[in-house]
């Protein structure tokens, strides 16, 4: 079974070796591909509806992981007992679920050893989320598909430095490692919020120069995210 280039880079997170739980599993793919590999000792793949679960059960079963995989149907984190897991997947969610997942998890957080979180949306909500309850982000990646850029996070109990808007925004790591693909991101970013300025100057309207100004804030922000990737080694990306 070959995962997409999002779901891969997501799994390619998940230190090997732990018990998973996938939150809103949908298909099953990611801890059906990790128990393949031998990554994962155990797994609880969960989804809060009843069709997806049931997708899930029949691509375990097809590939003859039931004894290793198990299914259950669970809103969010609920149905996870405390010690249960080593590393929860939450991924393909708005930032502002995948928050509200966590809020809720209460004592299961405390027994996870790390989050391997992708966010769809928010994600400077979600970054700050962990600042505040005390989870460090220690890796992540990014990856372009299908024309839609989609970063990703790792995160371990533990205190992390305040974050800095650029950083919330665009991913302390990713800006630590000069990652190439957010770079490109940044550029796609810079030319679709221009075109949206130019095409303002045409508008009229009471909330047109609000409108300029949060635009204006994000290309700020952009260029100062471009200028960190661009200093010493990242001048040549």
């Amino acid at each position: 079974m070959e995962l997409s280039k999002r779901l891969t880079a997501v799994a390619a997170l998940v230190t090997p070796g732990g018990r998973l739980a996938d939150v809103g599993t949908d298909h099953g793919y990611i801890p059906i591909y990790l128990a393949k590999k031998g990554m994962i000792s155990h797994a609880v793949a969960m989804d809060i509806n009843k069709g997806p679960l049931l997708r899930a059960q029949d691509h375990i079963f097809r590939e003859h992981l039931e004894e290793k995989i198990e299914t259950r149907r669970s809103d969010g984190l609920k149905e996870l007992s405390p010690g249960e897991a080593d590393t929860a997947v939450i991924a393909g969610m708005g930032g502002a679920l995948t928050v509200s997942i966590l809020g809720e998890g209460g004592r299961i957080l405390d027994g996870l050893k790390e989050l391997i979180l992708q966010p769809q949306s928010e994600i400077a909500k979600v970054r700050y989320w962990l600042e505040e309850n005390g989870w460090q982000i220690t890796d992540e990646d990014m990856v372009e598909e299908d024309g839609k850029y989609y970063p990703m996070m790792k995160a371990v109990p533990g205190k992390m430095h305040r974050l800095s808007e650029t950083e919330a925004c665009y991913g302390p790591i990713l800006l630590e490692k000069k990652h190439p693909c957010l770079l490109q991101y940044l550029r796609w970013e810079q030319e679709i919020k221009e075109k949206v300025l130019i095409q303002l100057d045409q508008a009229a309207g009471a909330n047109v120069l609000e409108r300029r100004h949060q635009l204006e804030e994000i290309l700020k922000r952009n260029r100062r995210a471009q200028e960190m990737l661009r200093e010493d080694s990242g001048r040549g990306l």
